[in-house]
């Protein structure tokens, strides 16, 4: 259920053009997670008795900040333009995670299940990608690769599935997800 590779495209111009829409969205992407978890934390930051969860909510937020930060040294030394909706990504990400935190610690689960599950299929498309033509990239998305499937792995099992409406919130969130790359990558 992995993303295709792109092939690649002929010349030497298509190539940075398809590298320039790689680390565009690959940046988009460690936003919008950023402020996902900055939604989610806000809310759990503001009620009584929610402290574990918001101080794993902290770690992986950090983790996905040091993923952004690498993606804007990238971006900086590639002269790559960031997406033009990062303004939008940022607020719909940090909505999206208030969203899920106020309807509970599943949901928040199932929202981090969602995203990740989207996310880690799709830096596996571009590691496939990337593997002989850059491989050092390749190897740092397969790092972040790692680093997702980790964070979904432990959303399943502090219990993504028990969210109410599950099968439904899953999906939503993962159409947004995949609107969100193909929009990105562009933009």
């Amino acid at each position: 259920m992995g993303e295709r590779p792109i092939p690649p495209r002929p010349g030497r111009t298509a190539m940075s053009a398809r590298l320039a829409e790689i680390l565009r969205v690959d940046h988009a992407g460690e936003l919008g997670a950023v402020h996902i978890y900055r939604g989610q934390r806000a809310v759990f930051d503001a009620a009584a008795g929610h402290g574990q969860i918001s101080g794993r909510l902290a770690d992986v937020e950090a983790q996905e900040a040091r993923h952004l930060a690498r993606f804007e040294t990238l971006l900086s030394e590639h002269r790559v333009r960031p997406t033009l909706l990062a303004p939008l990504w940022r607020v719909a990400g940090f909505t999206l995670g208030a969203a899920t935190a106020l309807l509970g610690e599943k949901a928040t689960h199932a929202c981090t299940e969602a995203v990740e599950t989207v996310i880690e299929h799709h830096y596996a498309g571009q590691v496939a990608e990337l593997a002989e033509r850059d491989p050092a990239l390749a190897a740092e998305l397969t790092a972040f690769r790692g680093d997702e499937l980790a964070h979904r792995d432990e959303a399943v099992s502090e219990g993504a599935h028990a969210a109410p409406g599950h099968g439904l919130l899953t999906a939503a969130i993962r159409a947004g997800c995949r609107a969100a790359i193909k929009i990105s990558e562009r933009v």
